[in-house]
């Protein structure tokens, strides 16, 4: 969760009462209706009350360059995109979206810690075409989570404020099913349609 420097707040607590202040006024940038980043600033206007005006870009570069002229306020973006703008203070990072804190920036709270429940991550996982053989699938499995347990490879993803996440068929499975529901309630709440 970022904003761009002109906005004075600080921290999520600061963000949530000024934007409280100001119903409607706070523009919120997004790659596209529907994103990830759309959906992450969907449920915080869903658990804190506060009501951002949605801007939907045509892909994260030209929000992200609208985050930095100034022409948006916030953004609910990808950590790896807006890493070095954050530590270059060309935006202000008030808190990282996942459940736990990033190795990139370890001093930046979660929005969790000002916002309880509130998790939003981007996550990348391998999926085969139904019916592949479940040997095929666990070899799969098994060579992806040795590449991402390999040291050079955790360090390089933590380098871009990325979290690796080793799982088997099962437990992503899991993951998928329950991802859906939860970003389907978050869907229905915002009144999004598929036009």
């Amino acid at each position: 969760m970022e904003v761009n420097p002109s906005v004075p707040a600080k921290t999520v607590r600061e963000f949530i009462d000024y934007a409280k202040a100001r119903p409607g006024k706070i523009n919120m940038a997004s790659p596209g209706n529907g994103t990830a980043i759309h959906l992450a600033g969907e449920l915080f206007m869903a658990m804190t009350g506060v009501k951002l005006l949605h801007v939907p870009y045509r892909g994260g570069a030209p929000a992200l360059t609208d985050m930095l002229s100034g022409q948006v306020q916030v953004m609910f973006d990808a950590l790896p995109s807006s890493l070095a703008h954050v530590q270059a203070g060309t935006l202000r990072a008030l808190a990282v979206t996942t459940d736990e804190r990033s190795q990139a920036l370890p001093d930046l709270p979660t929005v969790a810690e000002t916002v309880p429940g509130y998790e939003a991550s981007i996550w990348y996982g391998i999926v085969a075409p139904k019916g592949t053989p479940a040997e095929v699938i666990d070899t799969l499995s098994k060579a992806t989570n040795a590449i991402v347990e390999q040291p050079q490879m955790k360090a390089r993803l933590a380098e871009l404020g990325c979290t690796p996440m080793p799982m088997g068929p099962t437990e992503f499975g899991n993951l998928l099913a329950a991802e859906t529901e939860k970003w389907g309630k978050v869907v229905k709440f915002s009144g999004l349609s598929a036009d």
